[in-house]
């Protein structure tokens, strides 16, 4: 049968079902739609995902660019690409609730994601049914309301770069055949791993890693209304180490909250909140969480490394901070080669530096002894230092 010869076909709603999505009185964890007493139990991660897109952080070109298509009524096919924890989940779920309204979303938008099988027959049958049917019937919402709403349904593809190639393909026809009720959303971290069939047919807006001015208003505004005790200087190094990530910020600061809170005695009533006593998150708490190698340890090897001609004594020290510590020394590559960029030094030793810490770097992802691979990051910086005369 010829692809332009199916009927589409028509949803039709039962007038009894009722969707419970409506939070617009429940503050500032609308998006969560959950009672009270269970959003509190919620990762913060969630707790504070946005609602809007106005409290989606950074990106204000790309939040700019699809506020046009939404308000012209000319959205298309949407890319969105970048690294984890740089809001693109948060984007389309805002879009969502910005063009049907919370109300309506359920039956508005399908959403999958890398958990969910999406394999060639899902393709064929639940998304191409979804895709296929057309809302006739007003939907919830007040007429001021109903009037702005879009008649096209929304699929998000969460992750999608890890769907097959032959789901990719059969796709590709169905975002063509059915765009005119229905748009797609596809998700992923890497853009290489997508047909470039379905790059062709999407409007691409790639997400870079969030600046830490725009990580800092998050992490303040949490650690303002959970009542976090952390110095200001752990409240730095946790935006220096999420390294652009919102994710990875907020849930380090969970753990390190949850770390410094009293354990329970074993059958006593527990107490109210406001009389639980906690400790302070202090830099060193951040980092042993995070289990990033601490500045101090890092300077010492590299001072010892540029100033100790025995090798013997250089290799001695670094292998005692890694025991003591429990550094990683894929940990101790990067952050040391963090600090070598910032020396100033003749081009050819930078270079000797850099190339051989990245060649150390490859063989230890690769599966080789940290033992060996430790004595070839001495002799690496050794050499450096060597033709620095």
């Amino acid at each position: 049968m010829s692809d332009f010869g199916d009927e589409m076909d028509v949803d039709v709603p039962s007038k009894d079902i009722t969707f419970s999505a409506d939070n617009t009185t429940k503050g500032k964890r609308s998006a969560a739609n959950l009672p009270v007493e269970a959003e509190d139990s919620l990762p913060w991660v969630e707790k504070y995902r946005p609602a809007t897109l106005d409290d989606v952080s950074g990106h204000q070109d790309i939040l700019a660019t699809i506020n046009k298509f939404v308000d012209t009524n000319r959205l298309p096919h949407l890319l969105l690409y970048g690294p984890p924890g740089t809001g693109k989940t948060s984007t389309i779920l805002a879009l969502a609730r910005r063009i049907y309204g919370a109300e309506n979303v359920r039956q508005m938008v399908l959403e999958l994601n890398a958990s969910d099988d999406r394999g060639i027959d899902v393709v064929r049958e639940q998304i191409k049914t979804f895709a296929s049917t057309k809302q006739i019937f007003s939907l919830s919402g007040s007429a001021s309301t109903r009037a702005g709403i879009a008649s096209y349904k929304l699929i998000i593809l969460d992750e999608a770069d890890a769907m097959t190639n032959t789901a990719q393909m059969a796709l590709r026809r169905i975002m063509e055949k059915y765009t005119a009720n229905t748009r797609f959303c596809i998700i992923a971290n890497y853009s290489h791993k997508l047909s470039p069939a379905l790059l062709s047919r999407c409007t691409r807006f790639r997400f870079s890693p969030l600046k830490e001015q725009d990580i800092r208003v998050l992490v303040d505004k949490v650690v303002e209304e959970e009542n976090v005790k952390i110095t200001p200087d752990a409240t730095d190094s946790l935006v220096r180490l999420s390294k652009g990530d919102m994710r990875r910020a907020l849930n380090v600061l969970q753990s390190c909250h949850a770390s410094s809170t009293p354990l329970q005695v074993r059958g006593e009533p527990k107490p109210a909140e406001k009389d639980i006593v906690r400790e302070m998150i202090t830099v060193q708490t951040i980092y042993d969480c995070v289990a990033a190698p601490p500045p101090d340890a890092i300077k010492k090897i590299l001072n010892t490394l540029l100033s100790t001609s025995d090798v013997t004594t250089c290799l001695s020290t670094v292998n005692s901070l890694k025991i003591n510590q429990g550094l990683a020394l894929a940990d101790i590559i990067t952050a040391l080669a963090e600090e070598l960029v910032k020396l100033e030094v003749k081009p050819e030793v930078m270079i000797t530096w850099l190339d051989t810490l990245a060649d150390v770097e490859h063989r230890v992802a690769s599966g080789a002894g940290e033992a060996i691979q430790t004595g070839a990051v001495v002799g690496a910086i050794r050499n450096g230092v060597e033709l620095m005369g």
